[in-house]
């Protein structure tokens, strides 16, 4: 039984920031800190006090993390950046509420006695002779601790205190991962038991030394379990100062998952109920367990609940099903074709992830040669005249005096230039999108033209599939371009303008065209010929869109969403020599182009370039970052392989921000997480001038100096598919509904049985149903809630299995 552990963050928004540079505004970001791995980096928001990021991550952990930790600071172009201020979330104040954290939390100033990291790796005994007992504390070495000098490291030594007295272990300069291998002891000095407590510290030849933290233990603990092995490192205990919202605060929302994953015939039997529901009638269907979860989830929850039944039903080779059955339920009971997928239910959240799952190579393709045009060029575009700067039309024009006239008429100009190729675009795009998506557009056509089948209805069945392709996932994409991976940085203030143009033009065209000259928005009224002469081209695209055989499988057959020779991740970066002989460092990595499949990590001059060296993924056994004081450069990663003779090898690879290391490391750690025989620590620095930057250890073969991190990964849309861990997820669902799916369907022995109560509880379990109807609802809610007490005592007995097993150990890690 396998355990897994995420978080799903959000970074929502900023507001009553404090002002950073002198024009009276700040460029804010936020970055992501699990315990000491940098896991994301929002984009930064351009000139705003109340940005907003809308940033969502899912972050897959190891299942012993301890807290959460949000930075904001404020980007400058010259020098450091400037921290305004951070939030800090334990692992028990994530947890406590099912449902997660959506709030918004001042910001605190940071601390630098706080900002501690790292562990340290002690051997205590307690001994006793004829002068009485003694504390003999053997610090042996720490790992990963806080760098606070200026080239990145520190000058640690320790220093153990047990009652009035204190020893100190020698200083080593220049390490964050310190060897003492020292014995200090102490005596025990008349008087009530006394703890033990271990500091850190970095010693400075000038001002005060630096604290780097510590760890205490209780005298009961010195007395009956003395520690011995890897503890973490704390902050000096001290209530956390509130500033009073003086530094601003941030909207997130947090929720952690931990979960058993069984073994998988366990979950065959619910498998089973959930593909059985979605090739029976759906209209007629209420105890189904997709009827069940349709009927309980809303929210946040309703849509990572539609990404997961995506994923499990694309693995069985059932996505179209699946996505008929939720559809047919919701045209059923639609009345007014106006509101046909308008709100957010579970077949319009599962219909927009299995757009997002299959189709965002396709999106890319689509607009991404437009969107960077635009933000390359940084035209400015405006045609609401109250928000039109006249200043700007310098710009545009040099001739005669500033007027909204010359701004609307530059303005459709380019808006016009920009809309035409994204229009070209969509409507020549029907054979690059996926056979998945055209076959699912298909049946929800038909299923919207037997619904509505009048002719004062005829727009309804394009509406029907252009209101998810182009309200849903085209327009979103223009708008925030971020959030689709189509760009790595938020617009500025102007191109974000200038997107939401755009934008709402694309939504029109979607809209086909039934809501111009309506509405607040008459400024839009120049660009309305463009669009109404691209609405005849839209519907004869989805007409083309739809013309798909359907023998072909929605979703294809049982597989993965990235086949392993696909290319998930591709682009520049810099890769050292195997042996630099140039003592420069920055001279000995060299630029190549590098793609990444499930099977290789291969490379070469440049895209175009024919030769190309791979390193086998199957080879991998350790993605780390590299400290910056390896090489004197930023963003590093490693990547370490282990050779047919047993023998290690690292590439030594840079990227060009923190954003894109943090993807590479992902992806890397994704396409080589089956892989045997992984790494469980490393040198996060190099071997140079014999010996190690990190740990100053001269043999090359020295042990690794620091943890690896394997499962910190990033989720995103090319995730392999996980169909326990996807049907666990389920499970947990249908948990929250089994009371009241009995108290609808089932016999209660404590109520009143009587001919006149059955009458009235079968009238109020399913108003206007048949006998035999409500009969089958009932044998599958009683198979229902059959599975789900099966699972539940498969739970049960490998938690008590574990419990057998688990032994006390030592204190730490």
């Amino acid at each position: 039984m396998a355990k897994s552990s995420s978080l799903n963050v959000r970074v929502v928004e900023g507001r009553a920031l404090p002002a950073k540079d002198v024009s009276g505004s700040s460029d804010p970001y936020c970055i992501v800190k699990v315990d000491d791995e940098v896991v994301a980096r929002t984009a930064t928001v351009w000139r705003s006090l109340s940005p907003f990021w809308g940033e969502e991550y899912t972050i897959h952990l190891p299942l012993d993390f301890h807290h959460l930790a949000f930075y904001v600071l404020d980007e400058d172009t010259v020098g450091h950046d400037d921290i305004i201020g951070k939030i800090s979330l334990s692992k028990d104040a994530i947890a406590a509420d099912p449902r997660g954290i959506d709030s918004w939390i001042n910001l605190s100033r940071v601390d630098p006695d706080a900002e501690v990291q790292g562990e340290i790796c002690l051997d205590v005994q307690m001994l006793e002779d004829a002068r009485g007992r003694c504390l003999r504390c053997h610090v042996l070495q720490a790992r990963d601790l806080a760098p606070r000098d200026i080239t990145g490291t520190s000058d640690p030594f320790a220093r153990v205190f047990w009652g009035s007295q204190s020893l100190e272990t020698s200083t080593i300069k220049k390490t964050r991962f310190p060897h003492w291998d020292e014995v200090l002891e102490l005596r025990e000095m008349p008087g009530s038991p006394a703890p033990l407590r271990v500091e850190l510290w970095d010693w400075d030849m000038v001002g005060k030394n630096d604290f780097l933290g510590m760890v205490e233990f209780p005298p009961q603990v010195l007395q009956q379990n003395t520690p011995r092995g890897w503890f973490r490192l704390l902050p000096f205990p001290r209530a956390e100062e509130d500033s009073g919202g003086t530094l601003g605060a941030v909207r997130l929302k947090v929720r952690l998952t931990e979960d058993r994953i069984l073994p998988s015939r366990h979950y065959q039997p619910l498998t089973e109920l959930l593909m059985e529901s979605v090739l029976g009638p759906a209209e007629e269907d209420t105890a189904s367990p997709l009827a069940v979860l349709e009927e309980l989830t809303s929210g946040d929850c309703r849509q990572d609940l539609a990404t997961k039944l995506v994923k499990l039903f694309l693995g069985q080779g059932l996505a179209g099903p699946f996505l008929d059955y939720l559809t047919r339920r919701e045209v059923t009971r639609t009345t007014d074709p106006n509101t046909l997928f308008r709100s957010n239910s579970l077949a319009s959240k599962a219909m927009e992830q299995f757009m997002k799952l299959v189709g965002m190579p396709y999106l890319h393709e689509v607009l991404k040669p437009v969107i960077n045009r635009v933000f390359e060029e940084k035209k400015y575009m405006e045609l609401d005249p109250c928000k039109m700067d006249l200043g700007r039309t310098r710009r545009i024009s040099f001739k005669g005096a500033p007027s909204e006239e010359h701004v609307r008429d530059a303005s459709l100009g380019l808006l016009t230039g920009y809309l035409g190729p994204i229009v070209d675009a969509i409507v020549g795009s029907v054979g690059r999108c996926p056979p998945a998506m055209r076959l699912v557009f298909k049946q929800l056509r038909q299923c919207v033209e037997e619904r509505f089948p009048q002719a004062e209805h005829e727009d309804v069945k394009y509406l029907a599939v252009s209101g998810f392709l182009f309200l849903r996932f085209f327009a979103p994409a223009v708008l925030t371009p971020k959030l689709f991976d189509l760009r790595d940085q938020h617009a500025d203030p102007q191109t974000s303008r200038s997107l939401l143009l755009l934008a709402k033009a694309v939504q029109s065209i979607g809209n086909l065209g039934q809501q111009l000259g309506q509405g607040k928005e008459l400024w839009m009224a120049p660009l309305h010929p463009f669009l109404l002469q691209s609405i005849s081209r839209v519907r004869h695209f989805l007409d083309q869109l739809v013309d798909v055989n359907g023998e072909e499988e929605a979703g294809g057959p049982a597989r993965a969403l990235v086949a392993p020779s696909v290319i998930v991740r591709e682009g520049y970066l810099l890769k050292r020599k195997e042996e630099p002989t140039s003592l420069a460092t920055r001279f000995a990595f060299k630029k190549r182009y590098f793609w990444l499949s499930g099977e290789t990590l291969s490379y070469s001059k440049s895209p175009e370039w024919q030769m190309r060296s791979s390193i086998p993924v199957s080879h991998i056994c350790a993605v780390e970052r590299v400290d910056e004081g390896a090489f004197q450069l930023p963003h590093v990663m490693q990547v370490m392989t282990r050779g047919a003779a047993g023998g290690l090898h690292t590439t030594y690879l840079q990227c060009k921000n923190v954003n894109e290391l943090n993807q590479w490391l992902s992806a890397l750690r994704k396409a080589s997480a089956p892989n045997p025989d992984k790494l469980a620590a490393c040198h996060p620095g190099a071997f140079r001038s014999s010996r190690w930057t990190c740990c100053l250890q001269a043999e090359r073969s020295a042990a690794g100096c620091s943890r690896t991190h394997s499962a910190v990964t990033l989720g995103d849309w090319s995730d392999p598919l996980d169909p326990d861990a996807e049907i666990q997820m389920v499970y947990r669902q249908l948990l929250l509904g089994r009371d009241q799916l009995r108290m609808k369907f089932q016999e209660d022995p404590n109520t009143d049985s009587s001919p006149e109560a059955d009458a009235e509880k079968d009238s109020g379990a399913t108003e206007g149903a048949c006998p035999d109807a409500l009969a089958r609802q009932r044998e599958a809610a009683g198979r229902l809630l059959e599975v789900l007490a099966d699972l539940d005592r498969a739970h049960e007995e490998f938690q008590q299995r574990e419990q057998q097993k688990a032994a006390p150990g030592p204190l730490g890690h």
